[in-house]
């Protein structure tokens, strides 16, 4: 997903240098595009902070009584956790650039 939404946002920018489109259809595409990964967004906020949550209940189990498999569990669950935040910031700040992308594309309709 995430050298989708990168190839994506490269496209659309090579597509604002242009003037010779039909903008309407370009946007269009353009929310149809942002709606899909607006969802991808969403799930995979679902997922970090349910993981999150998970860390923090096992990291008060390592403090309330160790033992080596939940220290190994909170090991594992933050090895999960760190991707988790890294895709979910990557999906972030490319959709708040694809909204930035949108309102170009209307100041170029409207021209």
């Amino acid at each position: 997903m995430e050298k989708r939404i990168l190839n994506y946002r490269k496209y659309i920018d090579e597509l604002l240098m242009r003037s010779d489109l039909d903008w309407e259809a370009v946007i269009r595409e353009h929310l149809i595009q942002i709606s899909f990964f607006q969802h991808e967004r969403l799930i995979h906020l679902i997922v970090t902070i349910t993981f999150a949550i998970l860390e923090v209940i096992v990291i008060g189990l390592c403090v309330v009584s160790f033992t080596p498999g939940v220290g190994l569990l909170a090991i594992a669950l933050l090895v999960l956790l760190i991707p988790y935040v890294r895709h979910y910031y990557i999906l972030e700040n490319e959709v708040q650039k694809m909204y930035w992308q949108y309102d170009k594309m209307v100041e170029n309709r409207d021209q």
